[in-house]
């Protein structure tokens, strides 16, 4: 059964979910339709040791779609959020996460959105979700519905460690950094 969640809330991924240990995060949205240039959303992962960046081999976008570690995998960009479902998706084993990784943080920027005049208030319908690889079952849904205009990049969500557990965060906060190299600023 999935769970839905709002933001703020946060969910034990592991807890009562014996082997649960890889996860498809499915990230989506459409664009509202102004007539204009395709909006091209880029999803990432920023893996972080005690909270901070390491360095950009622990960053995973269309630019570097796995980690060393093999952990993370990025599936590749959409260039315009078009379709039903999931319109980008990470894969995560949890097994694989190195022990000194803490935390993955799901973002969500607007490739040159300066250049385009685009924010996330040209956007509906987001959202990140969370299925269970081995059987294909959602385990949460968290629906972006603040009024993000004027925002070119969102944190999404989290996935941390809790002891020997992982969880989840919705977050989805918004920010106006113009490009991914500026968002993982905030974790340097």
């Amino acid at each position: 059964m999935s769970i839905s969640l709002q933001k703020g809330q946060r969910i034990d991924l592991t807890k009562g979910h014996a082997g649960l240990s890889k996860l498809t995060v499915g990230l989506g949205w459409d664009p509202v339709e102004l007539g204009g240039r395709d909006i091209d959303c880029d999803a990432s992962v920023i893996m972080l040791e005690n909270d901070r960046l390491p360095n950009n081999a622990h960053l995973i976008y269309f630019g570097n779609l796995k980690s060393k570690c093999g952990s993370v995998k990025h599936t590749g960009d959409n260039l315009t959020g078009d379709g039903d479902g999931d319109d980008e998706q990470i894969l995560i084993d949890l097994e694989k996460v190195p022990s000194s990784i803490n935390k993955l943080v799901f973002a969500v920027n607007i490739y040159d959105c300066r250049g385009r005049k685009q924010d996330f208030g040209m956007i509906k319908n987001a959202f990140i979700r969370v299925v269970n690889q081995s059987n294909n079952n959602q385990l949460l849904m968290f629906d972006l519905t603040e009024n993000y205009s004027g925002k070119t990049s969102l944190i999404v969500a989290e996935i941390y460690r809790h002891g020997s557990e992982w969880k989840f965060a919705a977050i989805g906060n918004g920010t106006t950094d113009a490009a991914l190299r500026d968002l993982v600023k905030l974790y340097q």
